[in-house]
C-alpha cells in the first residue's frame, strides 16, 4: 500500500475547508489552490493533482450518499406501507453505507490499518453483509405475498360484482359464464 495522501496529513481545519470547498463545487482546481494559499498561507498544501484525486474520491462518495438519500424520499414519499417500501429503502442505504466502507478500507494504507484489523472488519462487513442479504430475501418474499394476497382480492371483488351483474339480468347469464371463463379462466 501507498503512503497516506498529501490531504489526509493536513490539520483538520485546512482538510475541512478542502471538503467544503469541493462539495459546493464552485472552485476550479486551480481557484481552489489560490483560495488554500490565501487561507492558510503558512501550511504546506497538496498539489493540483493531489487536490484531484481527493476531490474525485469525495465526489464519488457524496453522489452515492446523495442518490441513496433521494430514492429514500421518493419512495418513502410515493410508496404505502403495504408493501414495506421504507424498509426497502433503508436496506438499499444500509448497502451503500457498507458499499462506501469497504471501498474506504480498500483505499486506507497499512499505516492506517494493520492486517489483522483489516481482516477483522472484512470479516465483520462480510458477515453484516449476509444478515443483510437475508433481511432482503425476507422482504422480497413478503412483497411478493402482499402482492399476491392484493390479487386474489380484486379478482374477488371483481368475481362478486360480475356475479351481481348476472343476478341483475342486465348481462345474460351465458355471455357473463363466457367473459368469466375467458377473463379469469374460472
Amino acid at each position: 500500500m501507498g503512503r497516506k495522501s498529501s490531504i489526509s496529513r493536513l490539520p483538520d481545519t485546512v482538510k475541512g475547508c478542502i471538503d467544503a470547498i469541493l462539495a459546493q463545487g464552485a472552485f476550479t482546481l486551480d481557484e481552489l489552490r489560490a483560495e488554500l494559499e490565501r487561507r492558510f498561507p503558512h501550511e504546506q498544501l497538496p498539489s493540483r493533482s493531489a487536490l484531484h484525486r481527493y476531490g474525485a474520491k469525495l465526489e464519488r462518495r457524496l453522489a452515492a450518499i446523495r442518490a441513496s438519500t433521494e430514492a429514500a424520499k421518493l419512495i418513502q414519499a410515493q410508496a404505502g406501507d403495504d408493501k414495506d417500501a421504507r424498509s426497502e429503502a433503508l436496506t438499499a442505504l444500509v448497502q451503500t453505507e457498507l458499499f462506501e466502507a469497504i471501498l474506504s478500507l480498500q483505499e486506507a494504507s497499512d499505516e492506517d490499518i494493520d492486517q489483522q484489523d483489516r481482516v477483522a472488519m472484512l470479516s465483520s462487513a462480510a458477515k453484516n453483509i449476509a444478515t443483510l442479504t437475508r433481511s432482503s430475501v425476507n422482504l422480497k418474499k413478503f412483497q411478493a405475498e402482499v402482492e399476491e394476497a392484493a390479487r386474489k382480492k380484486l379478482l374477488e371483488e371483481q368475481r362478486a360484482k360480475l356475479d351481481e351483474l348476472g343476478k341483475t339480468g342486465e348481462v345474460p347469464q351465458e355471455v357473463l359464464a363466457r367473459v368469466i371463463k375467458t377473463a379469469y379462466d374460472l
